[in-house]
């Protein structure tokens, strides 16, 4: 896809020299105030393997009733869910002032609800150095292995879609549909816990997200389904995006995994069964015959993209922040807009994402890799 880039002589935050790549136009942001979070690829810093790491939830420290962060005598501070099973919106409370206990109360809301929409937020003005440390109180900060990032930040995973940069339509300009539901990088051995995504600027319209809930779409399965599925694991895996990548000339900065993770993971907080496989990167499931796989995963990434009674869709703005748990949902961008000259406006954010527990299934099956 057509993309105006540019290769400049840098350095990291380690002072070291870098090749980076611009992929975007200077003129077509000389009035935009965040310019500085535009789509920027480092092309010379590598990443060693990610290493196992320790991780204890921030929702085992909440009070389940949650009275910090939802404020019942509070008449500024409004809580509706946005669908039965999936998505809750707040208003009248700051991300970006919360308090420990809040903040461990909304990641019991998180996991509990999806996603969590706060609206009205300062959060995009805080700067990067605020904006991170919210992430680090609920995990490990996530560099993608090949994604677009913001110069001087490699950790926020830079989300732009305009004119002058259409990657992001990539290849679904070969199918019928943009929307892809994935969790984020689940490949990852200890794949994500929560994202934060915040956009910058939106579209005068278009542009929303979905989530799908991951503990419904299991709910939902008939109990013979769900006793055989709880024996098995699925392989996800980074080689796919990692090779689409270095085709289109991109810098891929960690070697690419596979790991094979339970179909029904138990979440460490809230003990739900969810399940764990989504179309952006299961691959087969192991221990059975190609058919076999091919035809189950089939049947599951139907139920995940089409049962609208398990989904909420979220329209943004350029003051709202999305929170979400990967363990227990899966998501997907809809650019249903037109970035053209003449057309609705382009998308921009940026998108923090922090890594989680291996993942643990029923009757403790455990994730394993090679």
């Amino acid at each position: 896809m057509s993309t105006f880039t540019t290769t400049q002589e840098a350095t990291n935050v380690e002072g070291q020299p870098i090749k980076l790549t611009v992929a975007y136009d200077d003129k077509v942001h000389k009035e935009s105030k965040y310019a500085a979070y535009l789509p920027v690829y480092d092309n010379t810093t590598k990443f060693p393997p990610t290493e196992p790491f320790e991780f204890t939830d921030r929702g085992h420290n909440a009070d389940p009733a949650k009275p910090n962060l939802l404020k019942k005598d509070d008449p500024a501070v409004k809580t509706s869910k946005l669908t039965p099973r999936v998505g809750t919106e707040i208003t009248g409370l700051q991300l970006s002032r919360l308090t420990d206990a809040q903040k461990d109360e909304l990641a019991l809301l998180i996991a509990e609800r999806g996603v969590v929409i706060f609206r009205d937020q300062d959060f995009k003005d805080i700067g990067p150095d605020a904006q991170k440390e919210l992430g680090k109180y609920f995990g490990r900060l996530h560099v993608h292995p090949v994604g677009a990032h913001v110069k001087d930040h490699i950790e926020f995973h830079s989300i732009y879609l305009g004119k002058d940069n259409l990657y992001r339509l990539g290849r679904s300009q070969t199918k019928l549909t943009t929307t892809g539901y994935h969790s984020d990088v689940s490949y990852e051995h200890q794949p994500p816990g929560i994202t934060i995504l915040t956009l910058l600027q939106v579209p005068e319209t278009g542009g929303d997200t979905g989530w799908t809930s991951q503990a419904a779409a299991y709910d939902r399965l008939s109990e013979p389904l769900k006793q055989f599925l709880e024996g098995l694991k699925a392989e996800h895996s980074g080689f796919p995006q990692a090779e689409n990548a270095a085709k289109d000339g991109h810098f891929v900065r960690r070697e690419p995994v596979k790991s094979y993770h339970p179909i029904v993971r138990v979440h460490p907080v809230t003990k739900q069964k969810v399940l764990f496989v989504n179309p952006g990167f299961t691959k087969r499931i192991l221990g059975l015959k190609q058919e076999e796989s091919d035809a189950i995963l089939k049947l599951l990434f139907k139920h995940i993209r089409q049962s609208q009674d398990i989904q909420v869709r979220v329209r943004w703005d350029d003051r709202t922040v999305a929170l979400w748990d990967n363990r227990v949902t899966a998501h997907t961008a809809i650019s249903d807009y037109d970035v053209s000259d003449e057309g609705e406006g382009l998308r921009q954010g940026f998108r923090i994402t922090t890594l989680a527990e291996k993942p643990v299934g029923v009757n403790g099956l455990e994730s394993h890799w090679d």
